[in-house]
């Protein structure tokens, strides 16, 4: 095969999002950081109350390594938001709210009521969709 119709060749990872729709990879893309913070954030009902949490503030209860542990999981989140073409002021403000997530749930006791009322991933995905909103 000529280098001519290498180059010819398009592959699907080559493409942008063009900023007037989404296609349908990006839109999996979408649905997938949705389950994770959804995962992280929301996953189990509190008996007897409207209130949910994730496994975010339930794996924080571990000193140290639990929080540090949902902070890089938190993490897909952004880098996605980053491939999708999130403006950098945004992703900044993503990794601020893990941050706050991080430094807050690391304080014994306090940590995990501020994990499981904090909800940074839920924070973090609805930067996202106002950005896919307003593209």
């Amino acid at each position: 095969m000529a280098q001519d119709e290498l180059d010819a060749d398009v592959s699907p990872f080559d493409e942008d999002i063009d900023g007037d729709t989404l296609v349908g990879d990006e839109e999996a893309v979408l649905k997938r950081m949705r389950t994770v913070s959804t995962l992280l954030d929301d996953a189990i009902r509190v008996p007897g109350t409207e209130f949910r949490v994730g496994i975010d503030p339930v794996v924080g209860i571990l000193p140290v390594v639990g929080d540090s542990v949902m902070s890089v999981v938190s993490m897909y989140i952004v880098l996605e938001a980053a491939n999708l073409g999130v403006p950098m002021s945004t992703v900044a403000r993503m990794l601020v709210n893990i941050a706050v997530d991080a430094v807050a749930g690391s304080i014994p006791v306090f940590g995990t009521l501020f994990d499981a009322g904090w909800k940074a991933n839920k924070r973090n995905m609805k930067l996202v969709e106002q950005y896919v909103d307003g593209m």
